[in-house]
């Protein structure tokens, strides 16, 4: 769903996983097992811990917005119309945490901050001030700074503040839902400032569920997007002043006065090519700054949060944090700039929040509190709602630091010096190049997807950096880069070792002469990963090999001509929120020949896989090791577990197949393999004789 305050449902593109355990988008692209998802966070808590701020029994802390006091005390509004303010959230002393109700009755505020004595909250349809004027910790003044309409569309959420150096506010307006997205009310779909005194002006739009935003260190704003109807994947982009950033919707409006936009709608053709090339044509189309890989980094991209610290959060000062609400996870992004244009690397960085990320916010002493709710949305984290701190332990990760593009290939820096007897083996590093479609259909498969060569390999002194001289770059493209052979100088393996680096301008400089570098073996060109598409076998386990989404045996669209043209059993089941099947249990006789159609109701991408009992998480399991293929195949495993199954479906379309019962009565299961949906997805497809 993309989350459907961001995109479907809620508000982001969610999927559910159990416990918060979902391995990371990194080592699902690697080849071989993917390493246990509790081990992988083990891992990563020796590096960054999660502690718990209690919440008080009877208080429902849906978090929408997070804003710390000069005092030290944190402002949380929730979406049930509340803003609380939480004494000692850091647990000194006592460890007790104090909270307060300070505001009440207002419509699921998405957004908080503290700007001189009062808390500025967004609510649906306005910016809110609140101000405390007799000092007893309750808001006396309910204040609206300025309004908006609303069409009273599910969809209409509405994000911010954000101040600017100036003392104005940004704001994001999220676009309704009406089988795909819309701009039902004014400015809905753009990013609006705010004066002191109320006067709002458009400043950019093409966004749909822009539900994050906020500023790189250099003090420019990116906003955050996750997938949808003209949203192939997850991504962040740099806004400007009269920027179109994709959805079209929100043209509907740029012929009003003031805006700084002069595209309209069909100025945007709806082709399928690839954003970039689109993109080219077209003045003011602003593309994404750095894509996240849908299901391999995240699925519902939400709040943004620069790393100020100058060390005190690690060794990632300057960077970009990036909370995903469906995966409860957080990424981290490096950004550079090349001929003027931001692009960069994501990397996986922290995973087990106990909710679904929406809010991020900085304490007075670098460490990081994470604001979490999941209700109607759904998350990996499986609580409801949560108030989480990310504190480092000071010790350093071994992880690949950055990324920079090179015009002949990549340059590496890592947080610790490599081993040189592995940086310098080309068997260290794979790289692949793809995109998405761009088109107004909800979501869309990885696209024109390429392994490419790894040329040569040039070692630092230092050991901190390693240049990859890498054949057939292409501006537009994602390039995973992996990295899974590299071992510190200590022995240490990466943390994470995948990164997915968006070259949106090559940059000009020296090549490196090959002729002084250890030259790749010749390899065959494929048009995949050979690696993400490699059986990964293990005890218990499904392989992980792809099958393609054409009609087969296990996924027949018309009915067999034997059956004389009827079915023995026809079956119908869609979707509800939260995702959910709206039937849990169906019946079928064995041997019996069934029709079933899969109604795809909900505002984000599911299928229908029918398989052997008690295999619906491994099968689903299998689904995300598929990796970057997975897309392209439906996330349908080549697996003796997987009897019947639909293809993926757009939100709002269906599929009829027909198969015959299997002939062994028992609990037979029918799942959702979409990445991250597969643990809470799920009926039961009882076979009786």
């Amino acid at each position: 769903m993309s989350f459907a305050l961001f995109g479907g449902r809620g508000f982001i593109c969610t999927g559910i996983l159990l416990g918060g355990l979902l391995a990371s988008g990194t080592l699902l692209a690697q080849g071989g097992t993917s390493p246990d998802p509790k081990a992988q966070i083990a891992r990563e808590q020796e590096y960054y811990t999660i502690v718990d701020i209690p919440i008080p029994d009877g208080i429902e802390l849906e978090v929408g917005g997070l804003a710390f006091t000069p005092d030290g005390s944190l402002g949380v509004s929730t979406r049930r119309g509340e803003v609380w303010v939480i004494e000692n959230p850091y647990m000194d002393g006592t460890r007790i945490p104090r909270f307060n109700r300070f505001a009440y009755g207002l419509h699921e505020p998405l957004g908080l901050a503290y700007h001189r004595g009062s808390f500025y909250a967004t609510q649906r349809s306005e910016i809110t001030k609140l101000t405390d004027l007799n000092a007893d910790g309750k808001a006396d003044s309910y204040e609206t700074i300025v309004s908006w309409p609303l069409a009273g569309n599910y969809h209409e959420y509405s994000y911010g503040p954000l101040f600017t150096p100036e003392g104005d506010m940004l704001v994001t307006l999220n676009l309704g839902w009406i089988g795909h997205g819309a701009s039902q009310s004014k400015w809905r779909g753009w990013m609006m400032k705010v004066s002191p005194d109320g006067n709002m002006v458009p400043i950019a739009t093409g966004m749909r569920s822009p539900a994050g935003f906020g500023y790189n260190a250099e003090g420019d704003i990116f906003y955050g997007e996750n997938q949808g109807d003209w949203v192939g994947s997850g991504r962040i982009t740099h806004v400007e002043t009269g920027d179109f950033v994709g959805n079209p919707e929100g043209l509907r409006w740029s012929h009003l006065e003031g805006s700084p936009v002069k595209l309209t709608i069909d100025d945007i053709p709806d082709t399928g090519d690839p954003m970039h090339k689109v993109a080219a044509d077209i003045p003011g189309f602003k593309t994404p700054s750095v894509w996240l890989p849908h299901g391999l980094m995240g699925i519902s991209t939400s709040d943004i949060l620069v790393d100020k610290s100058e060390g005190g959060f690690g060794p990632f000062s300057g960077q970009l944090f990036v909370g995903d609400q469906g995966h409860s996870k957080i990424f981290r992004v490096a950004l550079e700039k090349v001929n003027g244009v931001y692009q960069g690397a994501a990397f996986p960085f922290r995973e087990g929040f106990s909710s679904g990320i929406l809010r991020m916010v900085w304490g007075n002493d670098a460490s990081m509190f994470v604001g979490m709710t999941s209700r109607g949305w759904g998350s990996t984290g499986t609580a409801p709602y949560g108030l989480q701190r990310l504190i480092w332990t000071g010790k350093t990760p071994f992880e690949i630091k950055t990324v920079k593009a090179q015009p002949d290939g990549f340059e590496l820096e890592f947080t610790l010096p490599v081993a040189k007897t592995s940086a310098e083996q080309l068997a260290s590093y794979k790289a692949s190049s793809f995109t998405y479609k761009y088109h107004h259909n909800y979501g869309s498969p990885v696209i024109e997807l390429e392994e490419l060569d790894i040329k040569g390999v040039l070692v630092s002194e230092d050991g901190l950096k390693v240049r990859l001289v890498v054949d057939g770059l292409k501006e537009g493209y994602i390039h995973e880069i992996n990295a899974e052979g590299i071992k510190s100088d200590a022995g240490k393996d990466l943390l994470h070792s995948v990164g997915y680096y968006t070259l949106n301008q090559l940059p000009e400089g020296e090549k490196i002469d090959l002729s002084t570098l250890v030259k790749a073996p010749a390899m065959n060109h494929t048009a995949h990963h050979q690696h993400a598409a490699a059986p990964t076998t293990a005890p218990g386990k499904v392989t992980a090999t792809v099958s393609s989404g054409a009609a087969s045996p296990k996924r027949v669209t018309a009915m067999p001509a034997s059956w004389s043209g009827s079915a023995d059993r026809t079956i119908i089941i869609g979707t509800k929120p939260g995702l959910k099947f709206d039937v849990e249990t169906i019946e079928v006789k064995a041997g019996s020949k069934v029709k079933l159609t899969f109604n795809n109701d909900d505002d984000m991408l599911h299928n229908l896989v029918i398989v052997t009992p008690g295999m619906a998480v491994q099968v689903g399991e299998a689904a995300l090791k598929m990796g970057l293929e997975g897309s392209q195949k439906n996330y349908i495993p080549d697996s003796g577990e997987v009897l019947f199954h639909t293809n993926i479906l757009s939100p709002e379309s269906t599929e009829t197949i027909y198969f015959e019962a299997p002939a062994v009565p028992g609990d037979y299961m029918y799942v959702c393999t979409f990445p991250g949906h597969a643990y809470v997805m799920q009926g039961v497809m009882k076979v009786v004789r």
